[in-house]
């Protein structure tokens, strides 16, 4: 009973973070945006043609690591957008950290919907009492 118990909490809990990750953004690189934005990235809009042509250099859909004026600065291109996110080492300490966070939301996701669907199977084939009927490997001798 307790398993059941437990099973049902797992169920309400993956169906909850089912529907915060169906609210956010859909795509990769959107929600790879928020994340940014979120760990205090900055956008910033290229002015000149020269920034224009930087950004348009740097490997899309990847933050870029580059040195200037003995500074660290951690850059996501957008070029579709006209706009670049950037951060410092902090910032992007702590979008790693909510990466791995989010990596491990999406994990736990996945356990408990594997164990959803152990439960199901299990109940469709009534659990230790159902057997296949009759004619079944647990039917026992006649």
């Amino acid at each position: 009973m307790k398993q059941i118990v437990l099973l049902k909490m797992i169920s309400v809990a993956a169906l909850l973070v089912l529907t915060i990750g169906c609210a956010s953004t859909s795509t990769s690189t959107q929600n790879k945006e928020s994340m940014l934005v979120a760990s205090g990235f900055k956008v910033i809009t290229p002015k000149t043609a020269a920034q224009q042509q930087k950004l348009q250099n740097l490997a899309p859909g990847k933050v870029t690591m580059i040195q200037k004026g003995g500074k660290t600065y951690y850059i996501f291109p957008d070029p579709a957008n006209n706009r670049a996110y950037v951060g410092r080492p902090r910032e992007y300490q702590a979008y790693q950290q909510l990466r791995a966070t989010n990596k491990l939301v999406a994990e736990n996701l996945e356990t408990a919907q594997t164990y959803q669907d152990a439960e199901m199977q299990w109940s469709l084939w009534g659990g230790w009492g159902g057997g296949f009927g009759p004619w079944g490997p647990m039917a026992g001798p006649y």
